[in-house]
Formats: C-alpha cells, sequence, structure tokens
C-alpha cells in the first residue's frame, strides 16, 4: 500500500462536509475514511518580542483549539533562514492529537497567528521577520500512517522541512521515527 494523494476538490470537499473524513491510502482512485483523530506534528518559531512567551502562548492556544499537545520539544535558539535579519529565532515542535481535518488545522493554525500579532504570511519564498509561525509538519491517521495532502493551501507533510536544521532538530526530539523516515525516502529520490 502507498499514500494517495488527491486533488483540492475531492479534499476539500469532502473535508468541509465531514470533519472527521480522511484522505487514505490503497489502491483505489479516491475514497474517505472515518477517523476519530489524527495526530499532526506543528512546527512552531518566533524572532520577535518576548520569544520564549510567544511559544508558549502558541502552544496554549493550538490546545484551546486543535487539540491536546501530547508532546512538546526543548525551544532551540536558531539563525534566520532565507532572509538576513538581526533577530535570531526560537523554535520548536509539538505533537497533537486532534479529530480535525488538515485544513482545519491550518485555518486554526493561521487564525491563533493573527491572534497572536502576527500581520503577513511569508509569500513565495519571500521571508520576514515574525512574531509568530505555526507550521503543519506532518499528519498521520489513527492507524499512524502519513496523510498526504497536495492542494494550493496545504503541502503535507511540509515540503520543506528537511532542508530545516530548526524543524528537524526539535521533530527529532519528539518524532525520532518520523525524522528518520523523512530522511530515508529523501536519500530513496
Amino acid at each position: 500500500m502507498k499514500n494517495e494523494e488527491f486533488s483540492e476538490k475531492e479534499f476539500v470537499g469532502e473535508e468541509i462536509d465531514n470533519p472527521m473524513a480522511s484522505a487514505s491510502q490503497g489502491n483505489a482512485s479516491s475514497f474517505f475514511i472515518l477517523h476519530t483523530s489524527f495526530v499532526y506534528f506543528l512546527g512552531l518559531g518566533t524572532n520577535l518580542g518576548n520569544k520564549e512567551q510567544n511559544l508558549r502562548d502558541a502552544v496554549q492556544k493550538i490546545e484551546e483549539r486543535i487539540g491536546r499537545v501530547t508532546s512538546l520539544s526543548a525551544f532551540y535558539a536558531t539563525a534566520p533562514w532565507g532572509f538576513d535579519s538581526a533577530n535570531s529565532f526560537l523554535n520548536a515542535a509539538c505533537r497533537v492529537e486532534t479529530p480535525l481535518s488538515p485544513l482545519q488545522v491550518l485555518d486554526a493554525t493561521q487564525s491563533i497567528e493573527r491572534e497572536l500579532g502576527r500581520t503577513a504570511k511569508s509569500v513565495d519564498g519571500v521571508y520576514h521577520d515574525r512574531i509568530i509561525d505555526i507550521d503543519l509538519l506532518a499528519c498521520l491517521d489513527v492507524s499512524g500512517r502519513e496523510v498526504l495532502v497536495d492542494v494550493p493551501r496545504l503541502k503535507l507533510p511540509h515540503p520543506l522541512m528537511h532542508l530545516r536544521d530548526f524543524v528537524m532538530k526539535p521533530l527529532g526530539e519528539i518524532a525520532p521515527e518520523l525524522v528518520r523516515s523523512i530522511q530515508s525516502k529523501r536519500k530513496e529520490k
């Protein structure tokens, strides 16, 4: 069996109508299986203000709005990636269990970012300082298989995470098996 990708029309339409639906793996052209829970791995970053408090506030809001945070990495001080800034970053990763679909989690994380003061998203690889950044890194269904999403708004697993030490280090702390899987897949390509 392999992971299956879905078009935006298939995935979005089903997800909005049924928040418990998940893109499933298999050999059929496309189908959905109801799941009671998903596991998400989120990357968190900040380089403005009280960085430690920004991360703690984000985790609290994730717990309130998305689901149960079951693991949180240490906080890692890192240099900016993809742009120049005098402000270093503080990064972390967390594991969250929730019945929410990937697009619902994306909407919730973007709402949290705005609430915490983020005014602009990075566009077309142009990065800038930010009070908080919450990235969806990967999603697993209840059986532990990756849920693949490839729609304009969201790509899962995150297509650049393997290039970013500030993501892979904290993720490796809370999900070493996931990091090994990512690295193994990269070597196969």
